[in-house]
């Protein structure tokens, strides 16, 4: 079952991290990266950058609105992820523990997420086969 790993931490105190802090956290994460590459799991993995470089769409009345920055006003900020294909939810929770997120500032959380397939599509197209003439 492939899983997504969502990291939450807090932009705001990210200025308040020592290089030391910084460097401790970008190894926490290359620690993870390798082992679960190393166990044959990573799917993905990647670092986000801040929510204010973000831009929501919304449909309205049919139409794409487009504005500045994230979805909601909350007090932690999606961070990055980590698609992993495990067993079950144990491992993935047994992951999730090894993840820093404090590296933008703050402790933060990981969300774990089920990815769900998409079911097959009911009106798929047919191949186009070419004919001689």
């Amino acid at each position: 079952m492939r899983y997504m790993l969502l990291i939450y931490s807090n932009e705001t105190a990210q200025s308040q991290r020592t290089p030391e802090e910084q460097q401790a956290c970008r190894d926490g994460h290359y620690a993870v990266r390798d082992g679960t590459k190393k166990a044959g799991i990573l799917r993905a993995a990647e670092p986000l950058h801040p929510t204010s470089t973000a831009t929501t769409v919304r449909l309205q009345n049919g139409k794409p609105i487009f504005t500045d920055g994230p979805f909601a006003e909350t007090k932690e900020q999606l961070a990055g992820y980590y698609i992993l294909d495990c067993k079950d939810l144990d491992e993935a929770i047994s992951w999730a523990s090894k993840i820093p997120t404090a590296c933008r500032g703050g402790d933060g959380c990981v969300e774990i997420r089920p990815i769900a397939d998409l079911p097959p599509r009911q009106d798929a197209e047919r191949p186009v086969v070419a004919h001689a003439v």
